[in-house]
């Protein structure tokens, strides 16, 4: 057994993405076990504070996706109780999760991002719908990317080719969130980068290449096994894959990330990087891109989880007097 002691993998609950989440926490709490970890798999409900109250475990390996699980709440809460964690804290968790904030840090970073426009859903209804649209349109061009602007697994996001098919885009995004992103589409190669630091700093792993069969990496492209090829490492000349791993590291430094964290990006026909968002809890399903991307590294799973949770409680050990 590592000398780590119990962890608890945190997993499910109520977001859009719970089923996500708990696959994500299945198969990182094996993988740890794997690597001789003690492990115990819990859910966020009104159980867990008084759990973590009555026998604190080492640490705790956040794999809520959505908005509880992303937006710092959590991980506030885990602060309090002062239980160690692996991933970014409260404050940068926060500034990521919301893409049109994370947009705006990174581009002051001098990191490439698509022209975008947030419009929330009482501006779009009370200015008069199509108006707004045209306007945006003029703006922005087509195809445009509709997006909520907080959440993942890309559900109420669409891409639209025809102004005609933008209204039914805004109903299917403020489904799932009060305000949504417009982003000016970048046709190109779709690429994810998982950065990493157990302790030696942060380092960009492969590229990840995104082939969809459907031609959209939507949430079905991302959760059904064979509806997307994932290509790792991704198939670009050298000068495109180090601007990529340069791109993300940027991201991830610029919003104060840490431990772990994926941006997506899409390289254009020029071969140069956009920056489209970055996941402060990647998931870690059978699909998923960061496992994708520790496997093309040469790095195991279960020990990587391992380090990071080591990291997260030689972080939260008291510094000796000097």
């Amino acid at each position: 057994m590592s000398d780590l002691g119990r962890v608890v993998v945190l997993a499910g609950g109520l977001s859009h993405e719970r089923e996500v989440s708990l696959r994500s926490g299945r198969r990182v709490s094996e993988a740890l076990r794997d690597v001789g970890v003690e492990v115990e798999e819990r859910d966020a409900d009104a159980g867990l504070i008084p759990s973590l109250q009555a026998d604190p475990p080492a640490a705790v390996f956040p794999l809520l996706h959505g908005v509880a699980g992303e937006d710092g709440a959590l991980r506030e809460v885990l602060d309090l109780l002062q239980v160690p964690y692996a991933g970014s804290t409260p404050a940068a968790c926060r500034s990521a999760f919301d893409k049109p904030v994370a947009k705006t840090v990174v581009s002051a970073a001098g990191v490439r991002t698509p022209e975008s426009v947030v419009l929330p859903h009482e501006t779009f209804r009370e200015l008069g719908a199509q108006t707004v649209l045209d306007r945006i349109v003029d703006r922005l061009g087509l195809p445009l990317v509709v997006k909520p602007t907080r959440g993942g697994s890309a559900l109420g996001c669409s891409v639209v080719h025809e102004v005609s098919d933008l209204p039914a885009a805004m109903v299917s995004c403020f489904a799932y969130g009060d305000v949504s992103l417009l982003e000016r589409h970048v046709r190109g190669t779709e690429v994810s980068i998982t950065v990493v630091d157990v302790g030696d700093g942060p380092q960009a792993l492969p590229a990840v290449e995104i082939v969809p069969d459907s031609g959209v990496y939507d949430y079905a492209a991302r959760y059904n096994a064979g509806a997307t090829e994932f290509i790792a490492p991704a198939r670009l000349g050298d000068d495109s894959a180090a601007a990529c791993a340069e791109m993300a590291l940027a991201a991830h430094n610029a919003l104060g990330l840490r431990d772990l964290s994926r941006s997506d990006l899409i390289v254009d026909a020029d071969g140069l990087p956009w920056f489209l968002e970055v996941n402060v809890a990647p998931g870690m399903t059978e699909t998923s891109l960061v496992p994708l991307a520790f496997e093309s590294a040469g790095l195991d799973l279960g020990v990587v989880c391992r380090e990071l949770l080591d990291a997260a409680v030689r972080r939260a050990a008291p510094t000796p007097n000097a």
